[in-house]
């Protein structure tokens, strides 16, 4: 998903809204608390908008 107006994204899992991220520590949160513990095993992290760094939506999506 892409930064939203607020500067967060969704964080899925299959479809799943697990939580709202503003930097990697909030996705990686969001996976510990669905009980994905180890990082070995974390599902591929995929970044709308582009990566963790983008804190602020694209003006040309608007």
């Amino acid at each position: 998903m892409p930064v939203d107006e607020g500067g967060g994204r969704r964080v899925r899992i299959d479809g799943t809204i697990l939580g709202r991220a503003f930097a990697l520590g909030d996705v990686i949160e969001c996976l510990r608390r669905a009980g994905w513990l180890d990082a070995d095993e974390w599902p591929p992290i995929e970044w709308g908008g582009g990566g963790p760094e983008v804190r602020a939506p694209d003006p040309s999506h608007h």
